[in-house]
């Protein structure tokens, strides 16, 4: 089986998109290849994200900010599955992706604008990544067989609420949790 490529995308491409980023290549190393980019790129990864994805264990020195416009030429990696994370990148029109990938919106509020104290702002970051995490469970509970394009469209745009997808694509054990 060959894995997927994701693209997780964000205007800002400094939190939400990089911890997706980071987790799905974490969590679906066999499955996934995960990649982030922003449609206004801050140029640099918020440092409460790293922080974060390093007290967990994670690598983070290839973690950057880039724009989605690296994704969209002949000589990137082809995308299967390109999902947004933010509500503004979801209503930006977006480049046409090379193969016309699955697409799907899973939004996460932004942690970066957290106001409030740096306990209650940390906090907000490991908020959004438990989100993510979940969802991302959820899409690795799928079956092969349910990665083809039409299955995959509907079961990665139910798992935007945060509910599991509701066909046999999904292992029984995993459906009831």
């Amino acid at each position: 089986m060959r894995k997927l490529n994701v693209l997780f995308l964000c205007t800002g491409n400094s939190a939400r998109s990089i911890l997706a980023e980071a987790l799905a290549n974490h969590l679906g190393r066999e499955r996934l290849r995960a990649f982030s980019a922003g449609s206004h790129p801050k140029g640099e990864v918020h440092p409460i994200a790293l922080q974060v994805l390093e007290e967990i264990g994670f690598e983070t020195a290839n973690l950057s900010s880039k724009p989605w416009e690296v994704f969209a030429g002949a000589d990137a990696p082809h995308m299967d599955l390109i999902v947004t994370v933010c509500d503004r990148a979801a209503g930006e029109a977006c480049p046409v992706w090379p193969g016309h990938p699955v697409t799907a919106h899973w939004g996460i509020p932004d942690p970066a604008a957290m106001h409030g104290s740096g306990e209650q702002v940390h906090k907000a970051f490991l908020t959004a990544l438990h989100q993510l995490q979940h969802r991302l469970a959820l899409l690795l509970a799928l079956k092969p067989e349910a990665l083809d394009r039409m299955t995959l469209q509907s079961q990665v745009r139910g798992l935007a609420d945060g509910g599991a997808a509701q066909s046999p694509g999904v292992d029984e054990a995993e459906d009831r949790r």
